[in-house]
């Protein structure tokens, strides 16, 4: 896939209003190239999503936004102002939440926030106000050593949210939560992305990234691979969908007969068509003995991730082997 950008007409996306704008940005570790001519901007009250699997560049790009790494290259604009030489004035704008969060854990969640409320001058009703935001009230006398993780999750953002930021940066906050506790987040981040809060969110879960991002851009070996909604995303891919029949239905060769599919297959104990017709195979498949128990799968944010990401696994791959016949 080529590289798409779709920026919508909106003013609060031309550079000069934009919340981020970058522009070219480099940066080489020893020979490794972290990223490679990277540019993208987020609109102010925008959702945006950075995406990619690990060693793609993002930690470094979320940093060198935040000013706490230099670029080799290119420049960098946030809220209007240049991060880096470490920008004092710009921070108490920032709100930041990282994986490995610091929390003063023998205090209670209440008085944890209401210190680092403190550190930025935020007045005193903003503890609760923020905690009620993340839905901690019932917690807001519990020890920070005693909550679940997921709670633990929620006072990290509220950290980054009780000063009331400009610009809220949320490294991964689902990670190693279960499902229950991911969906509660859920709860948070909507909440967030309702009140026109500016956010540049990282993840690992693609479901999540498609259900609350207006934008994404993958990163695949220090260069952006793709940049646009989800749903633009999915829709450039021109991706297959699928339907999902009873096995004993018909066989895999009954199935690749029929006008309109594309490739057939027995995978997850269901037999799998593939094609860029739903509408015409499911009338031939209506016509051959009714639609009970067909099933279909449209192309998601996920199969388009996995066809960019493993196309560059596939040319690094072939870069290795190349290389070692040279040699």
């Amino acid at each position: 896939m080529t590289e798409t950008e779709t920026v919508p007409a909106d003013p609060g996306n031309r550079a000069a209003d934009a919340a981020i704008h970058v522009e070219e940005v480099s940066k080489r570790y020893g020979t490794r190239q972290a990223l490679d001519g990277v540019s993208l901007q987020v609109g102010r009250g925008e959702f945006f999503g950075l995406l990619g699997p690990n060693g793609a560049g993002k930690t470094t790009l979320v940093e060198i936004m935040e000013g706490l790494r230099q670029t080799d290259s290119g420049t960098v604009s946030v809220l209007g102002t240049a991060p880096w030489p470490r920008n004092v004035a710009l921070l108490p704008r920032l709100g930041v939440q990282t994986q490995s969060s610091a929390f003063f854990v023998r205090q209670k969640a209440h008085e944890h926030l209401a210190t680092v409320a403190a550190l930025y001058g935020a007045d005193r009703g903003a503890v609760d106000r923020t905690l009620q935001t993340v839905a901690l009230v019932d917690q807001r006398d519990t020890r920070v050593e005693n909550l679940s993780g997921g709670q633990r999750q929620r006072l990290a953002i509220a950290s980054a949210l009780v000063h009331e930021p400009e610009l809220i940066f949320l490294d991964e906050p689902t990670a190693a939560l279960d499902p229950q506790a991911r969906r509660d987040l859920w709860d948070v981040l909507h909440g967030l992305k309702e009140a026109g809060r500016t956010i540049v969110y990282t993840t690992h879960h693609l479901d999540e990234a498609e259900a609350l991002c207006d934008r994404v851009a993958i990163l695949v070996e220090g260069r952006i691979a793709a940049l646009d909604s989800p749903r633009g995303l999915v829709g450039a891919a021109g991706a297959a969908t699928s339907l999902l029949l009873p096995p004993e239905r018909m066989t895999v060769a009954e199935a690749e007969a029929i006008p309109g599919v594309d490739r057939a297959v027995l995978r997850g104990g269901s037999l799998v068509l593939e094609t860029q017709v739903s509408g015409k195979v499911l009338s031939a498949l209506d016509a051959l003995g009714g639609l009970d128990g067909v099933q279909t799968r449209t192309a998601t944010l996920e199969d388009v991730y996995l066809r960019l990401t493993s196309d560059a696994g596939h040319r690094t791959t072939q870069n290795t082997e190349n290389t070692e016949n040279q040699a």
